[in-house]
């Protein structure tokens, strides 16, 4: 007896949909993967990353975990990472957040959740390292948004002292860093001037990035 029959009925009707849109799709799509894209964001299921942007399969590579949070002693996320610039040679790396991540709050709040708080340990960090700037935003949703947005901006500058993207930019590959967030109550993303094409600009960007978020 088949389990989750829906799920499975769902597939061959996408399969069949997406086919007779385009005849051949699959096979072409088997026998190779090139995006320009790796995206990096968070495991929520309201934030499904080809849908966003409007990308069909084999056009975005994608790593998800909980808070979108590139972690230098993360070999899964480095493995990505690594695969994607050295081998599938991406033009682009998006992490993407959103507001009101349940991960971010956790993390601000302190809220015990067993296993996870360890990787939170991480986005805490990043509350205590700006906690005079959230502290002067009395709105707790407004201080959330700005939470979210950090922990996107300091997750590209993570990725940016990455050394498999360091040795990219060494060798000459083209390769630019960008930080989005994405608003679930209205499906739209934001670019949050996070961009970074290259080692020497990088500390300069992230610091106006994080002046340019403080002003809005």
């Amino acid at each position: 007896m088949q389990v989750l029959p829906h799920l499975f009925a769902n597939n061959v009707r996408w399969a069949k949909e997406v086919e007779a849109q385009e005849p051949g799709f699959f096979k072409t799509l088997s026998e190779q993967q090139n995006p320009e894209y790796l995206w990096i964001g968070c495991s929520d299921s309201r934030v499904p990353a080809n849908e966003i942007v409007g990308l069909k399969p084999g056009e975005l590579f994608v790593h998800r975990n909980v808070a979108n949070a590139v972690v230098h002693t993360d070999f899964n996320c480095l493995s990505v990472i690594q695969y994607a610039v050295d081998v599938l040679k991406v033009k682009h790396i998006i992490v993407t957040g959103h507001y009101g991540c349940g991960g971010v709050i956790a993390a601000m709040n302190n809220v015990k959740l067993g296993l996870i708080d360890n990787w939170l340990r991480h986005i805490k960090d990043i509350a205590h390292k700006h906690q005079e700037q959230l502290r002067v935003i009395s709105d707790i949703e407004k201080r959330q948004d700005r939470m979210c947005e950090l922990n996107v901006i300091e997750q590209v500058m993570n990725v940016s002292q990455i050394s498999i993207v360091q040795d990219a930019w060494a060798r000459g590959q083209e390769l630019h860093l960008h930080s989005w967030i994405y608003r679930v109550s209205d499906g739209m993303l934001t670019d949050l001037q996070n961009n970074i094409t290259n080692p020497d600009d990088a500390v300069e960007i992230y610091h106006d990035a994080i002046n340019n978020i403080q002003k809005v």
